[in-house]
């Protein structure tokens, strides 16, 4: 309860789909999840999602998960958190998704942002709400966030795709879990 995680990778190497299985096994726990998300429309995320075998319209209309999509550019950094903490007094989530971190770049500086996410990390951990974000690495240096917020997180997943034989594969692996054993094996993963 109340830990961050943070789930990077370039683009199409499943950070969303992530996303969503963490959503969904929240809503089968009856707890209640907040999904921020800043790059398609609830319809667009719902449709999508359900294409890899995650239906999240059943938790939307349980009352379950609370999706607020939005451009990042709709307003400030301060407003941005003002709605946060609205809908996280409003709704009282167990969970609370950030689907990418990066988009917020376009509204704010890198320091800005940072400085931004840390005191949303804070008013979330004291809650005891856990997150889950999303952040765009790019494959040159994908070990590095782009808003260097990993030492914040709790946990850091890195997904990255493989290519083997003519073949592009996804995998999976931990950087850093802070207090759990964790494997250091880059493991496959398959969206289906």
């Amino acid at each position: 309860r109340g830990s961050s995680v943070l789930v990077s990778g370039s683009p199409g190497t499943g950070k969303s789909s992530v996303g969503a299985k963490f959503i969904d096994a929240a809503c089968r726990r009856a707890e209640r999840v907040l999904l921020f998300a800043y790059e398609e429309s609830s319809a667009q995320i719902v449709r999508n999602m359900r294409s890899v075998g995650i239906d999240l319209e059943p938790w939307v209309k349980k009352g379950l998960l609370k999706i607020q999509a939005s451009r990042p550019t709709f307003c400030g950094l301060e407003m941005h958190l003002v709605q946060i903490h609205n809908l996280c007094r409003s709704f009282n989530p167990s969970v609370v998704i950030y689907d990418p971190i990066t988009n917020m770049i376009s509204i704010g500086s890198e320091n800005e942002v940072k400085s931004m996410l840390a005191r949303l990390l804070d008013y979330l951990k004291m809650n005891l709400v856990t997150t889950l974000f999303t952040s765009l690495s790019h494959q040159e240096d994908l070990e590095k966030t782009t808003l260097a917020i990993s030492s914040l997180m709790d946990t850091w997943i890195l997904l990255r795709d493989i290519e083997i034989g003519g073949e592009r594969n996804r995998g999976l692996y931990v950087l850093k879990a802070r207090g759990i054993g964790h494997s250091n094996q880059i493991r496959e993963f398959l969206l289906t």
